[in-house]
């Protein structure tokens, strides 16, 4: 019989994560530590990161180790999880989450990543990333 595989939405790992409302954390907690195989995309990672940093206020550091942690659980899957990783490598650096995740996810098969957003540039290329604003256009 192959072994099925489970997913779970963003308000799971927030609960997990911030136990804050203590029937939904316990019912997070055991999903998590007893389900056998957990599948956790790179949207539901995008959109925890923005939860705790936006709504819960959570310093970066904390955010890392609660993605970290969960994505360490050994019944997790995360999508791409070598992209996860590196995107976890950046935003421990100080690049925005979701900037290292859309960097990450894109470089593979690309040479350079363009982007108007001036604070991403700037930080990238502290970090020696291929990144860059669009040449703008002469008439």
């Amino acid at each position: 019989m192959a072994s099925s595989m489970t997913a779970v939405d963003t308000n799971i790992l927030v609960r997990y994560a911030v136990n804050d409302e203590p029937t939904q954390s316990l019912q997070a907690k055991t999903l998590l530590k007893n389900t056998d195989a957990i599948f956790i995309s790179k949207t539901t990672l995008l959109e925890f990161e923005w939860v705790l940093r936006s709504a819960y206020k959570l310093p970066r550091e904390s955010i890392l180790h609660s993605i970290l942690t969960i994505c360490g659980l050994p019944n997790i899957t995360v999508e791409s999880a070598w992209q996860v990783a590196q995107a976890c490598e950046l935003y421990s650096k100080g690049l925005d989450f979701a900037d290292a995740l859309h960097y990450y996810s894109a470089n593979t098969s690309v040479e350079k990543f363009y982007t108007f957003d001036e604070k991403f540039i700037k930080n990238g290329k502290l970090l020696n990333l291929q990144i860059g604003k669009p040449d703008p256009i002469l008439d």
